[in-house]
């Protein structure tokens, strides 16, 4: 499964504040050239598992 998937598989679980921001992270670098399997939204998807285990 890709990132983006993984990420809106588990949306549900982030505060809406927490999931815009991601949102926003992640438009902002798709619109600039970047790929949805780049390591920055591994990256992202990291932050929103740490975050819903409570460690962000």
């Amino acid at each position: 499964m890709n990132p983006l998937e993984e990420i809106t598989k588990i949306a549900h679980l982030l505060p809406l504040k927490v999931l815009q921001d991601i949102n926003t992270r992640i438009g902002d670098w798709l619109a600039s050239g970047g790929n949805e399997t780049d390591p920055y939204i591994h990256q992202q998807l990291r932050f929103a598992k740490r975050f819903i285990e409570g460690e962000a």
